[in-house]
């Protein structure tokens, strides 16, 4: 991360100066009502319309059992206990409110490069997620090259699971896995988290919770150890984004598709992949030929050489029962 003064930021009619070294320091910024009340309802009037047109392709997480399907396939959709992951890729106000010309540059500041959008995820209740950092399962490139920003949809209430975050955190050596690297290893989770106790222990380091207000961004540090507090009154909703920004030199040499975006980009990929079973595609619900071939470049050389009729064929014959996502 650079380390640099950034300038005065007007938000909300009232100056903010954000400097680098805090950051440094602390592992985290808060620009207080950095969006106005119209921008934030804007986008979440926009990413209303896109889950009743689009719920087919939009990926969910459950976030009581943690079943991953499309919106559109997704049971007890009333409780809203789910994440919405990169509704990005499908939305561009996501993308406007992401990448919009100021918090882009602020973000720059911190990275010392260009930001790349290349995650979002959408609440609309507290995710409840345990703590964790961000670059044990979105791993870069070079060390520190990634960070977070999450923007506040809604006033926050203590009830509704409130962001947690320990300040100080991100200086914590990293946990080297079995493999030698900083990546999440499954069957090693539990040492991660007996290791990360002791050091917040050693350090002294306190857990705050974040009670923001709407249009509030809270910016972290790719190791600062944060998660989602539990939440003690079921009635209220936490309505919110998340976005996660590589450096754009890191996706430089990993020759990923970046699109232009004010003052950074945002990286063109494929949705996580679903299963669904085949049945309910049919004539009201058509199967996402073109998505299921870019996906499955072995199903494209099958049907190439006459080997398959349809990636559907396919899909419905042996991708499904293989476990492949859509």
């Amino acid at each position: 991360m650079a380390v640099m003064n950034l300038t005065m930021h007007q938000t909300a009619g009232a100056d903010v100066t954000v400097r680098a070294p805090n950051f440094e320091r602390d592992g985290f910024l808060v620009l207080p009502r950095f969006f106005a009340p119209d921008q934030i309802d804007g986008t979440a009037a926009a990413l209303r319309r896109l889950l009743q047109e689009q719920a087919d392709q939009v990926v969910v997480d459950n976030l009581r059992n943690g079943q991953r399907t499309f919106w559109a396939d997704a049971v007890n959709r009333q409780t809203r206990a789910f994440k919405f992951n990169d509704l990005y890729l499908l939305s561009p106000e996501v993308r406007g409110l992401a990448l919009g010309a100021e918090l882009a540059g602020i973000l720059a500041g911190l990275l010392g490069e260009a930001p790349v959008l290349c995650n979002s995820l959408n609440f609309e209740r507290g995710s409840g997620q345990p703590r964790h950092i961000d670059s044990l399962y979105m791993t870069p490139r070079t060390p520190h090259a990634l960070i977070a920003a999450w923007v506040a949809f809604e006033d926050v209430h203590p009830g509704a699971g409130p962001l947690s975050y320990f300040p100080g955190s991100h200086r914590i050596p990293l946990y080297t896995f079995n493999d030698g690297t900083h990546h999440a290893a499954s069957g090693e989770m539990a040492d991660w988290f007996d290791y990360i106790d002791v050091q917040l222990r050693l350090r002294g380091l306190r857990e705050q919770h974040f009670l923001a207000r709407k249009g509030d961004v809270f910016i972290w540090h790719a190791d600062l150890v944060h998660g989602g507090s539990p939440i003690t009154d079921p009635t209220r909703t936490r309505s919110s984004l998340v976005c996660h920004y590589f450096g754009e030199s890191d996706c430089r040499e990993r020759q990923m598709d970046l699109v232009p975006s004010h003052r950074g980009y945002w990286l063109r990929r494929q949705s996580q992949p679903v299963q669904v079973p085949p049945a309910v595609f049919g004539p009201a619900r058509p199967f996402p030929e073109a998505s299921y071939l870019r996906r499955h470049p072995d199903v494209r050389s099958a049907i190439a050489d006459g080997r398959q009729p349809s990636g559907e064929a396919h899909y419905r014959n042996f991708g499904y029962a293989e476990g492949r996502g859509l």
